[in-house]
C-alpha cells in the first residue's frame, strides 16, 4: 500500500544536491540529480549514523559526512569500506511542484 507523503518542493533541492526531509519520526534524504530526477533514501548513513543530507553528492554518489563512505543514491548500493550495508530507496513522484515519497515501501536494491 503506498503512503505518499509530501517530502519538500522541487525548488528546494538545487541540482545535484541533498537535503534532509523528518516524518514520523524518520529520517530520509532526497537527492536531486543532474538531469533534474529525484531520488529518496533512508536519511542516515548504515555505517556510523551520520545523517547523509550533511555529505557530498557528486555524480550518482552521496559521501557520508563522518567517515566519507559512499553510496548510490539512486540504487542504495554501499560504494566499499567502511560502508557495507546498503542504504533503503524509496518511491519518488513529482506532483503539481513538489516531491512526493512513498515513506511505506523500500524499493529492492539491485544486485551488482
Amino acid at each position: 500500500m503506498a503512503d505518499w507523503v509530501e517530502a519538500c518542493a522541487v525548488d528546494d533541492v538545487d541540482e545535484e544536491d541533498v537535503i534532509r526531509f523528518d516524518h514520523g519520526g524518520r529520517s530520509f534524504a532526497i537527492y536531486r540529480s543532474p538531469d533534474d530526477e529525484f531520488f529518496a533514501t533512508d536519511g542516515f548513513c548504515t555505517h556510523e549514523k551520520a545523517h547523509l543530507a550533511d555529505g557530498l553528492v557528486m555524480d550518482d554518489i552521496i559521501e557520508c559526512p563522518k567517515h566519507n563512505g559512499r553510496f548510490n543514491y539512486k540504487t542504495g548500493q554501499a560504494k566499499g569500506a567502511p560502508v557495507c550495508v546498503d542504504l533503503k530507496t524509496y518511491p519518488v513522484k513529482v506532483e503539481d511542484g513538489k516531491v512526493m515519497i512513498d515513506i511505506g515501501r523500500a524499493a529492492e536494491t539491485p544486485q551488482a
